[in-house]
């Protein structure tokens, strides 16, 4: 891969000295098969530390075990051998300082805009009016203002998925970690919403995992690009991204983003072509 930028962690601004917070360690993991078929491994051999503040984009074609990987750091899934850690203490299990945003936004049908944004909120126990003024603050921030009487019909995906990211944000987790959030979105939406998670990130400070199939959502969103092979998913190669941040429409036209993504489109083409073949 004939990439100019490899990784390393002092090119990103705060991070140098952040701690690590999520270190995975020759991490497996091996579904087994169904009707006589062979086992599958999806993951191989995987080391990733992602520090604290960081926004680490997982990118690949499909089956590379991107959101397999997601699954055992929320705690949904354990891996078959090595380790995931959490501020040093293995994952085994979901923990609220760590939050998880779907593709299909997972937002409650019965429950309004403002309902489902304050779900976490009650669940840790929050006085009604305390959660009210939380919840209220976020839907202004992912600019849902207007709409917190709303039931998820009532609203566009685009908004379905701004309320399911004001829900993830609710609880004050640790950890974001996003599994093709923007997928079923229309390309316009996406590009704002793309936007508008940047901007986000920027405020919050978070530690974000996100997975994506899309090269140009992963470089103009990431500090640090994973990008990972075929199945069985490893690590093929890491990429800082050394653009400014908060990052703003224009970021895409900088010769860096330019050259950058095409890079990456000609390393991942075959695997895609071979993905469309099969």
């Amino acid at each position: 891969m004939n990439l100019r930028v490899e990784a390393k962690m002092s090119d990103i601004p705060g991070t140098d000295a952040a701690p690590v917070q999520i270190r995975v360690r020759n991490l497996n993991k091996i579904f087994p098969g169904r009707r006589g078929d062979g086992e599958v491994v999806a993951l191989k051999d995987v080391d990733l530390d992602v520090r604290r503040g960081e926004f680490v984009t997982l990118l690949g074609p499909s089956g590379c075990g991107k959101s397999t990987l997601l699954s055992i750091l929320a705690g949904f899934e354990r891996a078959t051998s090595g380790e995931a850690l959490h501020d040093g203490a293995p994952i085994t299990s979901p923990d609220a300082r760590r939050t998880v945003v779907f593709q299909d936004y997972a937002l409650f049908a019965w429950k309004t805009v403002q309902e489902n944004v304050e779900f976490g909120l009650k669940a840790k126990g929050m006085k009604r009016a305390e959660r009210a003024a939380v919840a209220r603050d976020l839907i202004n921030r992912v600019r849902l203002t207007g709409f917190e009487d709303k039931y998820p019909h009532e609203i566009s995906g685009g908004m379905k998925q701004r309320a399911a990211i004001a829900r993830a944000l609710a609880p004050d987790p640790e950890i974001l970690l996003m599994d093709e959030p923007f997928g079923a979105l229309d390309a316009q939406t996406r590009v704002l919403l793309q936007e508008e998670v940047a901007r986000l990130s920027s405020d919050s400070g978070k530690t974000i995992l996100f997975v994506t199939h899309s090269i140009d959502e992963a470089v103009f969103l990431a500090d640090r690009i994973v990008v990972m092979s075929p199945r069985p998913g490893r690590i093929r190669t890491e990429i800082t991204v050394p653009l400014a941040k908060p990052r703003a429409p224009e970021v895409r036209s900088d010769p860096w983003f330019v050259q950058t993504v095409r890079e990456l489109w000609e390393t991942l083409k075959p695997d895609w072509q071979k993905e469309m073949d099969e």
